[in-house]
């Protein structure tokens, strides 16, 4: 069972003048119910991202951007804690500093492709939350090269890493207060939000071109899941905005990509009730009050709405919002053994004992750290919606996918099919199965501007519970088709 503890406060630890999160083990579905749950009060953190970043370049001044010679070899990692062998890339990890006056620095994992790594492109990946590790997520229980066994000690090979043969891949903990980032200084622990996260991912890449130079040129993409439909499509509007100042690195963005991807308020909150009610969630009752108490159009909940929202919540019982036919991690769930085809639903716990080893703290060059997956943060500004900003992406040719596991009932694929819905695009390409391993892989369909696919039989963390057809899908997305037809 995904641990599922909300944190109510951000608890400080002094470490030779560094001030690090001591995080309550939440969870990326915990932190978004936080969220969401704050959305629906009177009185909601809200600003528009696009206030202040418009199309005058003019407007913009170059970030910072430290020295950086001779880091990327002090990066580099000999070997991890209990890896496996026959590894065939290179691995390296560390900090990136973006805030040299607050002392606020970001951790990044980054492993190169196994396979013609200087012709593959660049892949960012960034989890969500707010406030969640896309190391503790993304690279040790989704897409990365490995996984924890069960003794929180030894790793084990993803066949179907993507940096196997498709991209090099950067996992970044973002904002600080997340896992190894850090800051000097404590306020930016209560002052986060979603504007600073994307300035601060923007400086890290342009510091992290200067130590990998040879990345610089390289088509670049984003990739992001559950609140990274906030974090990816703002980076990538940052990137293009910041493009135009002539006298720092352009970055190469070539598309995005966000799966079971928080975008709109007010459709995302009524395609989670009604996944609820199509998957016999919730009773013909309670769905019937949703939908005669609730403005779904303005977002304008009574008293009455909440009622019968919270009678939907409480339906839904003890199961696993995230993948809602995955068994329970309760001391009797089957021993995956070191097979990734059937996610252990302990991971969480194997995760968090392996990266609070000293020996593997060390090997990843992270200070000393009481890593959780996820933080409470103080969380100061978030739009009601992202579509404004997907609509400019539309319009400046960056390719752009939303993908969503089936089995998802946090950020279920009714709440992403009602977002697209809202920008009344053309269709080019008729929905339509596609394949991976000789079986149904997914459902796509090609709007004018946006590809949206499904993932047969995936939860929220898409790559958890179907890596082969998850990476069959990003291969597909990489190389700018869509997924195979037969």
């Amino acid at each position: 069972m995904r641990l599922s503890l909300l944190c109510s406060s951000l608890l400080l630890l002094s470490f030779h003048h560094l001030v690090f999160p001591i995080s309550c083990n939440g969870s990326q579905v915990d932190n978004l119910y936080k969220l969401i749950k704050a959305r629906k009060s009177q009185n909601p953190p809200h600003t528009e991202f696009l206030d202040g970043l418009d199309d005058d370049a003019g407007k913009f001044s170059p970030e910072y951007v430290g020295p950086q010679d001779g880091l990327m070899q002090a990066d580099k990692i000999e070997a991890l804690p209990g890896q496996p062998g026959g590894v065939d890339f290179d691995q390296y990890a560390g900090y990136v500093t973006v805030d040299p006056k607050a002392g606020r620095a970001l951790f990044y994992y980054f492993v190169e492709s196994s396979q013609n790594s200087a012709t593959k492109p660049l892949v960012l990946w960034l989890n969500g939350g707010p406030g969640c590790s896309s190391l503790g997520y993304g690279a040790m229980e989704e897409l990365g090269p490995f996984r924890v066994h069960r003794n929180g000690n030894t790793l084990y090979q993803n066949p179907y890493a993507w940096n196997k043969a498709v991209a090099n891949v950067i996992f970044l903990e973002s904002p600080a207060g997340v896992g190894f980032s850090y800051s000097n200084t404590s306020a930016d622990y209560s002052n986060a939000g979603d504007k600073s996260t994307a300035k601060d991912s923007y400086t890290f890449l342009l510091n992290w071109l200067e130590r990998f130079p040879q990345y610089k040129n390289r088509d670049f993409f984003i990739a992001g899941e559950s609140y990274a439909g906030h974090y990816v499509p703002q980076l990538a509007y940052t990137i293009l905005s910041k493009n135009k100042i002539t006298n720092q690195t352009l970055i190469n963005l070539k598309g995005i990509a966000i799966g079971n991807a928080w975008i709109d308020d007010n459709t995302g909150i009524l395609g989670i009730y009604d996944y609820f009610w199509t998957h016999a969630l919730n009773s013909d009752d309670t769905n019937a009050g949703i939908h005669r108490y609730c403005d779904f159009d303005t977002g304008d909940f009574s008293s009455k709405c909440e009622q019968y929202q919270s009678l939907g919540d409480q339906e839904v019982g003890g199961l696993d919002i995230y993948n809602i036919y995955a068994p329970l991690c309760n001391g009797s769930a089957p021993n995956s053994g070191s097979s990734v085809k059937n996610f252990d639903p302990c991971s969480d716990q194997y995760v968090n004992t392996y990266l609070n080893l000293a020996k593997v703290q060390t090997a990843l060059h992270a200070k000393t750290t009481k890593w959780a997956a996820c933080s409470s943060l103080g969380w100061k500004d978030r739009p009601t919606t992202i579509l404004p900003i997907i609509k400019r992406l539309i319009s400046s040719g960056v390719s752009l996918w939303i993908y969503s596991g089936d089995t998802d009932a946090r950020v279920p694929v009714t709440s992403s099919r009602y977002a697209i819905n809202k920008l009344k695009l053309r269709v080019d390409t008729d929905w339509r199965p596609w394949y991976s391993g000789g079986e149904v892989g997914g459902y796509v369909i090609g709007y004018k501007g946006v590809t949206f696919t499904t993932v047969r039989g995936a939860g929220h963390t898409v790559p958890s519970y179907q890596p082969g057809r998850a990476l069959t899908m990003i291969s597909s997305f990489l190389q700018g088709k869509l997924p195979p037809p037969s």
